[in-house]
């Protein structure tokens, strides 16, 4: 077994990801965490203000 020095988020976290998006964790997944957006300083667009952002493309905030 690895040990992961990085802590992965918890349910209710809020998260900052792709460089302008901010979030809400709220379902915890082996390798990812699905995220309610709640800012988009950036082009994208998430249908239903929802993605699923990996646990090494993000940082709790």
């Amino acid at each position: 077994m690895s040990s992961n020095s990085v802590k992965n988020a918890e349910i209710g976290d809020e998260i900052f990801f792709k460089s302008g998006v901010k979030g809400i964790v709220e379902k915890v997944n082996e390798n990812s965490v699905i995220v309610s957006v709640t800012e988009n300083n950036t082009d994208l667009d998430f249908k239903g203000n929802k993605t699923v952002v990996g646990h090494k493309n993000y940082e709790i905030i």
